[in-house]
Formats: structure tokens, sequence, C-alpha cells
């Protein structure tokens, strides 16, 4: 298949690469369609919206008309990617919103709405980027619920559909998980040889592979940031802390949470303990933390799985920290 071309950096692009267990998978869904939406949890800055995008492309040649939303663009025509023949449809949709838009949910299902009830008897593929993020941990219920009435009630025929969903924010899982509505699939960071070509791409002089390695765990996103920060490990930690506002949240907590948030540095797995609910709610609504399923099998990962435990990246069996740098930081905050 084609593979499209990922910004990494400003000036810098790069072929999407890797990832060839997760585009087995989608090609075996573009052949049978969704028969649920299909939710794609990672870390932030993992590669899901760039899985996206080669998603777009790989459905595209199997016959399917795509309409990629990119929730967090802001902008609702910025928001949009699309097969190039569905511009009219999608000027329709777009049409019938109101404007301001009152809610993320409503651009997707009026859009999606709209093409099933037009398109009939086609293919159509349905991505969503940071859908539960964009739509709200208290709207994510009746969003999912809507995204699987539109393929088992659709207002057309179609003859295949595939909706997909990706989402680094880890709290809707267990609002969905109350219900039978979605499939859910992991994808974690890039695997060591994947992460190696791509630190193998970027240009000019750059430190040893390990440190990129020992610092990101496979993260390209932050890879991204260490790269355009020319490589300063002190200034990607300085940079995590301020968008992060991790002071503020080391600063706030109390004897027993900062006991727990020691001991978890160690062992994510601490965070699974009833006593450690409130901590782990904060770090994971701010993406320093994932639930990780026990099975590493293909029915439940996407991709290549992370090691059952690693120490040194910070995986544990039920919960890893989604990068080392972010153990680090958070160490360092502790200590001073």
């Amino acid at each position: 298949m084609r593979r499209v071309e990922v910004e990494f950096a400003p000036g810098v692009r790069i072929p999407f690469m890797n990832r060839d267990s997760a585009l087995e998978e989608l090609q075996s869904i573009a052949e049978r369609g969704t028969r649920l939406p299909l939710v794609i949890y990672g870390p932030e800055g993992c590669g899901k919206t760039a899985l996206l995008r080669q998603s777009m492309t790989l459905l595209e040649e199997y016959g399917y008309r795509v309409v990629l939303f990119d929730m967090m663009a802001g902008d609702v025509r910025k928001a949009l990617s699309y097969t190039p023949d569905l511009q009219s449809v999608i000027h329709e949709a777009l049409s019938l919103l109101p404007s301001p838009l009152d809610a993320a949910s409503r651009l997707v299902l009026t859009v999606v709405r709209l093409l099933v009830s037009r398109l009939r008897g086609e293919r159509i593929a349905v991505l969503v980027d940071e859908g539960f993020q964009a739509v709200g941990l208290e709207r994510v219920e009746s969003f999912a619920k809507s995204l699987l009435d539109l393929i088992e009630y659709p207002p057309g025929e179609y003859e295949r559909i595939v909706v997909l969903v990706a989402s680094s924010e880890g709290l809707s899982r267990e609002r969905l998980a109350r219900h039978a509505w979605v499939e859910a699939r992991w994808l974690w960071n890039m695997s060591r040889g994947g992460f190696r070509a791509l630190y193998g791409r970027l240009p000019g002089p750059k430190p040893g592979f390990e440190q990129a390695w020992r610092v990101t765990g496979g993260n390209p996103r932050l890879l991204a940031r260490l790269y355009m920060l020319g490589w300063s490990v002190e200034g990607l930690r300085r940079w995590i802390v301020a968008v992060k506002s991790l002071d503020e949240l080391v600063a706030g907590l109390g004897a027993s949470d900062r006991r727990l948030l020691r001991e978890a540095l160690a062992d994510p797995d601490v965070l699974a303990s009833p006593e450690a609910v409130g901590l782990r709610r904060l770090l994971v609504e701010r993406n320093l933390v994932s639930y990780i399923p026990s099975i590493r099998g293909r029915e439940v990962w996407l991709d290549e799985p992370p090691a059952e435990r690693d120490e040194e990246l910070g995986v544990g069996r039920l919960y890893a920290w989604q990068a080392p740098v972010y153990r680090d930081v958070l160490a360092s905050l502790l200590s001073g």
C-alpha cells in the first residue's frame, strides 16, 4: 500500500513506518467492516493520529469513501479530511451545522448521517481522532451509542462500514466498559526496532540511540519534541513540567498520595490498589499513566504490545508510565 508522509517536526516529513501488525489487522477490518465502533486506546503521542491517516489511505485502496475527523483541530473545516469526491456531501453537511458549533459530537454525527443517506450501497469509513476528549467525559457514552446506532440502524443502506475512534485519554474506558457498545483495542509506543528506524531517519547530529529510547520509551511525539529542543533532555523535562503543570500536581498531593506516588515510580501496578484510586485518576487525567490489559495477545493489542513487565521503561502488568521521562520528572519533583 502507499505509505503516507507524516510531519514529524517543522521541516521534517517522514513516511509512515513500522506498525506492520496494525496494518495487517486494519486490512482484515477493511475486508469485513466493523460490527461495533472500534476504539483504539494508547498513550498520548504514540502514533494514533499517524495510524489513522495511514488507515485512510489503506481504506481508500479497498474502495471505501473515507472521512477523517481531527477533533482537536479547532476550526471545523480544518478538522475534516475526506475522499475528494465527497466534497459536495461534506459541504452540504457543514451547512446544516449551527454556528458556532455547540457540540463536537454534532459535527461527526451530522456528517456521517448525511454520508450514509447519500452514498447508498457504498463502502463508508469514519475515522475519529481524539473523539472522546473532544466530546467530554459526560457525553462519551451517548456519543459511542450514537456511533453504534449509525452502524446498526443507518439512515440508508451501505455495503460495508468501518468506524474507528482513537483516544489517548483513559477515563472514558471505565464508562464504556459498562456497556457492549464498542470494541476496544490498544496501541502502545513504538517497538524498539521501529523506533530505531524512525530515529535513524532524523537529520543532523544526534546523541546515541539508547538515550533517546531511555527517555521516550519509543514515544514518537516526545522524540519529536526532544529533536526540536536540540536533544536537550533537561529542556524536555522542563517543557513537560510546564505543559502538564506537574509542579502544581505534586505540590497538591497529600502525604498518603506522595507515598503512593513514590511506590508507583518503581512499580506502576501499585496504582491498581483501592487506596490509589484518587492518585490514579490524577495521573490518568494528565496522560502520565495508562491502564494496559494484562492480556498481551493480538485479540487485544492492535500492534506489538509492551513487555509483561519492564522496570527500565516503567511498564507493569496492569499500568504503565506513558513514557519514562514522566516518571523521572515526578521523581525529581518529589525529592526537590
